[in-house]
């Protein structure tokens, strides 16, 4: 009876390859693939055949047909890759494009593309300081709960963690140890500090992110520019003068500031540095808020805790830190009214800014 069955395993694998041969969809594949080897196949028809054949008989025929089902299976993958590499060549040659061609209409036809204005403002920020000495410093935007609150002297308790709303998350299996995604670029400070010896200075621009309401000035997930200067002897007339200096450069011309007390844990004493609302020249508006200043740049002196969590002595050294709403800078720059022009990823917006 064996015999006979093989000799039926191996006319189907015959079958099958006339079939195979004439099958040029993938779609007809899977049809060819499911009626080989589904349960109403011609491989399991002719093992139905078992059920009354010897011990011996299933030992020599169960390798065959695994062996002629294996096939099916191999040879239905084959062309499939076959086909779908000839339709791939096919489109190339369809829709051929040589992107070193530069010949009259064909080059010119294609319009060309333009930095995003957070992207301009970012690079020229960037240049402005590294003439000034400082590094570029980077981040990860999944932070710890340690880097984003607690090295920079915000434990669990302290009433800044409800100043800002956070996307927490964990990872993995440790419950132990909390995730999220990092509210400020003040993160870096703390990985800076880890990472180099004073004296120092960089920055560190990046996108934050915080659970809130949106309006014009307001956005959950917006750009920040951290920066930092380490050393003996620093004051807050060596903040000012790199502030008033970026601005300068910035705008191209001298920026009507104010500096007034404000309160971050991580700096002591704290400021907030705010400069005259360029969209409606201090009149009062919704991007304002009707004060007819901006908020701009959080600063002051780096708290002695931080220093020490960034293992650096704040009996020997001293320094300054900053957090320049890059945004809002791009929105004075430009005078765009409404941050979320800036998130969009509307085309139209930022088709404007090519010129620049």
């Amino acid at each position: 009876m064996s015999g006979s069955l093989i000799e039926k395993l191996h006319q189907v694998k015959k079958d099958f390859l006339v079939e195979l041969e004439k099958t040029d969809k993938v779609a007809a594949l899977g049809e060819l693939k499911a009626r080989y080897t589904g349960k109403t196949g011609p491989i399991t028809e002719v093992l139905k055949g078992l059920k009354n054949a010897s011990p011996e008989e299933k030992r020599s025929l169960g390798p065959v047909a695994n062996e002629v089902k294996e096939f099916v299976l191999e040879k239905i993958l084959e062309k499939i890759n076959e086909l779908e590499y000839q339709e791939i060549n096919s489109r190339l040659k369809q829709d051929y494009f040589d992107p070193s061609a530069r010949e009259a209409l064909f080059y010119n036809s294609f319009t060309h593309g333009g930095l995003h204005p957070v992207t301009q403002v970012q690079r020229e920020i960037e240049d402005i300081f590294l003439s000034m000495g400082f590094e570029i410093l980077d981040g990860p935007h999944i932070e710890d709960e340690y880097h984003n609150f607690e090295a920079l002297n915000i434990p669990g308790d302290h009433p800044a963690r409800d100043m800002q709303d956070t996307f927490w998350f964990r990872m993995g299996e440790n419950v132990q140890r909390k995730f999220l995604l990092r509210t400020h670029t003040s993160t870096v400070q703390v990985r800076g500090m880890e990472s180099k010896k004073p004296p120092f200075k960089f920055i560190a621009p990046g996108k934050v992110f915080r659970c809130e309401r949106t309006d014009a000035s307001h956005e959950m997930v917006f750009h920040q520019l951290e920066g930092m200067m380490v050393g003996e002897d620093i004051s807050v007339s060596n903040l000012i003068y790199f502030m008033k200096t970026l601005l300068s450069e910035i705008f191209r011309k001298e920026m009507e500031v104010r500096l007034r007390p404000g309160f971050f844990p991580f700096v002591e004493p704290g400021f907030e540095l705010d400069i005259k609302c360029l969209i409606c020249q201090g009149k009062g508006c919704s991007v304002c808020k009707q004060v007819g200043w901006l908020e701009l740049l959080p600063c002051g002196m780096v708290h002695p805790n931080v220093l020490k969590a960034g293992g650096i002595d704040p009996t020997k050294f001293n320094g300054f830190a900053f957090g320049l709403g890059l945004d809002r800078l791009v929105m004075m720059r430009y005078a765009i009214e409404d941050i979320r022009h800036l998130h969009s990823g509307d085309l139209r917006f930022v088709e404007q800014f090519k010129a620049y």
